[in-house]
């Protein structure tokens, strides 16, 4: 489902280089939730960016679902991302003038379906994550769980084959964050979605079925 093959990054300012990571190889299985570990400043945030295609390597390929999305044409790439790949952020990124279901129901929206049929199903995705009672009320009117619980629901509006979460309970506390974990973790096991979310909390990865240590932009062990 996601294959990295000896990807390597190297960030360029004037005549300096900065390699961030060097021949990361390995594969995640559909239905498998991988946890990248690492303390700050080993790759983790800039491998999930070249998994999700945010950013391009600078060596190596990266797969997913097949497709070499590291060398797609930007306009492929955007098309892909946006429909194959759900992020969830630390910062969670909804936009604070749509209630809970706007937010969820825009991309469909943007991508040219009803208003109806965007509303239909990100009801039902506010039902999954128990937030259909909250789905009128705007970001700063609930929880910071229930903020990212409606991320959760906005990652997965185009059913994507993979979840990429960076850091998603980075800014919860920690009851909180277990709540959003097993939501993470239901969706995982109920559908059988690839997850692959970076965190620096052990609590976190124990939610995974494999963790991946990187350190200095190597793998130095990886649980499967």
């Amino acid at each position: 489902m996601v294959r990295c093959i000896d990807v390597g990054k190297v960030y360029r300012q004037g005549d300096n280089t900065f390699p961030v990571l060097e021949r990361v190889s390995f594969d995640v299985p559909q239905g498998q939730f991988a946890v990248i570990m690492g303390p700050s400043g080993s790759g983790k945030s800039t491998l999930l960016h070249l998994i999700g295609g945010l950013d391009r390597p600078s060596a190596g390929d990266v797969l997913v679902c097949g497709r070499l999305i590291s060398q797609m044409a930007d306009d492929e790439l955007t098309l892909f991302r946006r429909t194959r790949i759900g992020f969830v952020f630390q910062f969670f990124n909804l936009l604070p003038t749509l209630t809970a279901l706007e937010n969820v129901a825009l991309p469909l929206v943007l991508d040219g379906r009803s208003n109806a049929e965007a509303e239909r199903k990100a009801r039902s995705l506010l039902e999954q994550v128990g937030l259909d009672g909250r789905r009128r009320h705007l970001p700063e009117e609930l929880s910071g769980g229930e903020i990212q619980r409606v991320a959760i629901a906005r990652a997965l509006v185009f059913d994507p084959a993979v979840v990429l979460a960076d850091e998603p309970t980075g800014n919860l506390d920690s009851k909180t964050g277990e709540v959003i974990l097993g939501f993470m973790r239901d969706i995982n096991r109920r559908d059988r979605r690839t997850i692959v979310m970076v965190t620096h909390s052990e609590e976190a990865a124990r939610h995974g079925d494999r963790t991946i240590l990187l350190r200095d932009g190597r793998i130095e062990k990886d649980s499967a």
